[in-house]
């Protein structure tokens, strides 16, 4: 259902809110490069310092200047299953293709805790394709093969989007379920993925370089092996680069240096450090894309 590239959009702002002007050029901008699908409101758009009205207002604007030309996979998790769902059916009421929906952070849930959660945002949003999301760095919890297989029995979570950076935990998944489809949550290991069965990314640097992610996912369904691995040498410095420091920080700095945004962020994301950004901007203007 989510084949190929789906780009993790970034949330840009001006003088401390949402810029939706700009907004609206980052998704031209995207559907112009031919992605397959926006993320918005995922980490990557700084979701966690969003309000609740922000929240839903970004999600508004992406579908709405979308307007079917590419899916859209919105963020809707959080670590309040009443927010999750409340999110999720904001997400099904504007129009949105699928919503992706992160492990509770923080809490830390069992197993159980996680199943119940997931499952009670699935049935609020009856129809609403679900694409789990675990990134265990970030949130605190894993979301188990086993977990999944069961939660793969729900007709509306179609996919994960696998951030854990286990090469095995995508073979343990699809040994464990046919049902449901991996997305890879890590751009420098995409390819590796996808030779395993993953179909596609949800990708931090197709913001930056979305042409390149599209190659190489495009050339490997096509059976180009040889030229996806091309693309992936290219895409990876850029890929290791985009985490000198914590995502967001360091691709709302390349996107800044593209001249598409004025890179804010909100606090606790601050400007990247000076020795950083040097080193980041090398790589980029080395990848071409500066």
């Amino acid at each position: 259902m989510f084949k190929g590239v789906h780009v993790a959009l970034v949330t840009p702002f001006r003088d401390g809110k949402v810029d939706h002007e700009k907004l609206g050029e980052l998704v031209e901008y995207q559907i112009a490069t031919g992605t397959t699908g926006i993320v918005p409101c995922g980490t990557t758009g700084e979701s966690a310092t969003l309000t609740h009205d922000e929240h839903e207002a970004v999600i508004k604007t992406v579908v709405e200047k979308v307007g079917g030309r590419c899916k859209v996979i919105a963020g809707t998790g959080s670590n309040s299953t009443d927010e999750a769902i409340a999110l999720t059916k904001f997400a099904k009421d504007v129009g949105a293709d699928g919503a992706l929906v992160i492990t509770p952070y923080y809490n830390k849930p069992t197993q159980r805790g996680l199943y119940r959660h997931f499952t009670a945002v699935a049935e609020a949003a009856p129809g609403l394709p679900i694409v789990l999301y675990n990134v265990p760095g970030r949130t605190g919890v894993d979301l188990l093969p086993d977990t999944v297989r069961e939660l793969a029995e729900l007709d509306s979570i179609v996919a994960i989007k696998e951030a854990t950076g286990s090469l095995d935990r995508t073979s343990d998944i699809l040994l464990a379920t046919e049902k449901i489809d991996v997305m890879s949550g890590d751009d420098a290991l995409t390819l590796p993925l996808m030779s395993v069965g993953a179909i596609g990314v949800i990708s931090v640097i197709a913001n930056i370089d979305p042409t390149e992610m599209l190659g190489m996912v495009k050339s490997f369904q096509a059976g180009d092996v040889e030229q996806a691995r091309r693309h992936h040498r290219a895409i990876y410095p850029v890929a290791k680069a985009m985490f000198v420091e914590t995502n967001p920080i360091p691709v709302k700095t390349a996107v800044r240096m593209q001249g598409r945004i004025n890179g804010e962020m909100r606090l606790p994301m601050c400007p990247m450090e000076e020795a950083n950004e040097k080193k980041l901007e090398a790589i980029l203007r080395e990848a071409g894309l500066l």
